[in-house]
C-alpha cells in the first residue's frame, strides 16, 4: 500500500508536502481510534523514505510516495528491513519495557545498513511504562541523523506530555462518520435488529452477547492468522533457540496487543451506535447520526427516552475502562450489556 491509497486521509497529504518540501520532522505522533490505519500510514511512510523507484515532486523532485514493489518496499511490508524496526507491547503486563528501548536505541544510532533512513515504530506507545518512556525522552530530544521515530496509539491520553510535546501529531480517521469494514457494518446491522426484536428480555442480552463474543473471537482468529504470516518464525525455520523464544514471545504479544484495539475498535462501534440511538430520542436531526439508516434504532428509540439512552453511553464508557485492567472479558461484557436500556 503507498500513499495514495490513502487518499481519504488529510494527515497523508500533511506527510508528503512535509516529504515534497524536505522538511520531514524527526517524531510523529501519530493517532487514531484504528491501530491497522496507523500501521499502514507508518509502514507506507517508511517504505517512502527508503523506497529506490519512489513517485517524486516538488522543485527539488524529492520522494513523496513508495513504488510499493521494490525490494526495500517488500521487506518493509514483511517487518524486515534492516533498517525498520518494530517494537510492540510484550510480557503478560502488555507493556514496552525499558530494555525493549534501550534495543531499539542501540540499533537506531547506528549507520544505516542501505544508506537510506533508520525508521522506528513504536506500535502502542502508549503502553511505554515509566522507566522505558524517560529512556526515550532522550532520543526524542537529540534523535540520530536521517532518522524517523513514530509513536502510534489509540489512546493518546495515556502518554506522558513529556513525550507528546516531542512530537509532530497527526490524527488519523478524522471524518465525522466512522470508517467501517463491510463485514463490521453487517454485523452492526445483525446487532441492532436482535437488539430491537428482544424486546429487553433476559435471554436476548444472552444473544446479544453471544453474538458480541463471537465477532470478537472471528476478529482474534483473523488477527492471529495475519500476524503469524508476518512473523519472521515464518520465514526462517533455522534459528538459534533463544531468537526463536524471543520470536515467539514478542508474536504472542503482539496477537494481545493488536486484539485489545481491535476489541476496542468493536466496542467504538457500539459507542457510536448508542450515540445515534440516544440522538434519536431527542428527535434531532438525522444528518448528525452515523447510522440513521441501520434497521432497529427507530424501534429502540420509541421504546426508551432520552436519559436512559444517555446512560447506556455511560454504562458502555465503564466496561471499556474496565477492560484495560485485567477483569475477564466474557464477565465486563456480560455486565455490560445486561445494564443497558433497550
Amino acid at each position: 500500500m503507498s500513499f495514495k491509497d490513502l487518499n481519504n486521509e488529510p494527515q497523508a497529504e500533511l506527510l508528503q508536502r512535509s516529504l515534497e518540501r524536505g522538511r520531514l520532522g524527526h517524531a510523529y505522533l501519530l493517532e487514531g481510534e484504528d491501530m491497522e490505519t496507523l500501521e499502514t500510514a507508518a509502514r507506507t511512510l517508511a517504505k517512502t523514505v527508503n523506497c529506490l523507484k519512489p513517485a517524486r515532486a516538488g522543485a527539488q523532485k524529492l520522494p513523496v510516495d513508495c513504488c510499493d514493489t521494490c525490494l526495500p518496499c517488500r521487506h518493509t511490508d514483511a517487518e524486515t528491513h534492516p533498517d525498520v524496526h518494530w517494537l510492540r507491547p510484550e510480557s503478560k503486563l502488555r507493556v514496552i519495557r525499558a530494555d525493549q528501548i534501550r534495543g531499539l536505541l542501540e540499533v537506531i544510532h547506528l549507520k544505516s545498513n542501505e544508506g537510506g533512513y533508520k525508521v522506528a515504530v513504536l506500535a502502542g506507545a502508549d503502553r511505554l511504562n515509566t522507566q522505558a518512556a524517560n529512556i526515550f525522552l532522550k532520543t526524542l530530544e537529540e534523535p540520530p541523523p536521517r532518522s524517523v521515530l513514530l509513536l502510534l496509539t489509540t489512546e493518546p491520553q495515556r502518554l506522558l506530555e513529556t513525550i507528546v510535546s516531542r512530537c509532530l501529531r497527526l490524527r488519523f480517521g478524522t471524518g465525522a462518520t466512522p470508517a467501517i469494514r463491510a463485514e463490521d457494518r453487517a454485523w452492526l446491522e445483525t446487532f441492532s435488529q436482535m437488539a430491537a426484536a428482544e424486546a429487553n428480555s433476559l435471554i436476548g442480552r444472552y444473544r446479544l452477547l453471544g453474538l458480541l463474543l463471537k465477532r470478537l473471537a472471528e476478529k482474534k482468529a483473523s488477527l492471529e492468522r495475519d500476524l503469524e504470516e508476518r512473523s519472521p518464525l515464518k520465514h526462517h525455520e533455522e534459528v538459534e533457540k533463544s531468537l526463536r523464544e524471543k520470536w515467539e514471545s514478542e508474536l504472542s504479544a503482539a496477537i494481545e496487543s493488536e486484539y485489545r484495539h481491535q476489541r476496542m475498535g468493536l466496542l467504538r462501534l457500539l459507542q457510536h451506535w448508542l450515540r445515534d440511538l440516544w440522538l434519536q430520542t431527542l428527535q434531532t436531526d438525522l444528518e448528525l447520526l452515523h447510522f440513521r439508516d441501520l434497521p432497529g434504532l427507530r424501534e429502540l428509540s420509541g421504546r426508551i427516552n432520552a436519559q436512559q439512552a444517555r446512560e447506556n453511553l455511560t454504562v458502555l464508557e465503564q466496561a471499556q475502562r474496565l477492560l484495560l485492567t485485567n477483569v475477564q472479558e466474557a464477565l465486563a461484557l456480560e455486565v455490560c450489556l445486561l445494564k443497558l436500556r433497550l
